[in-house]
């Protein structure tokens, strides 16, 4: 994945308290929670993705 995609990702998932994982993006996804830069949340209903402190820092010092 490329830093901008990852960027333009963390940044959209930073804004929401809780962002949805949508459909054909669980892959994007997975690879950012290998990543650390978020904590997936699919035992829900509704899968959804949370920034973590190091998505945070990537975000700030990239």
């Amino acid at each position: 994945m490329e830093r901008e995609e990852i960027k333009t990702l963390l940044a959209s998932i930073e804004q929401q308290v809780s962002s949805s994982i949508l459909g054909g993006m669980e892959d994007t996804y997975s690879e950012l929670a290998s990543l650390g830069y978020i904590v997936l949340h699919d035992d829900e209903a509704h899968p959804s993705a949370t920034i973590t402190q190091k998505g945070i820092d990537f975000l700030e010092n990239e």
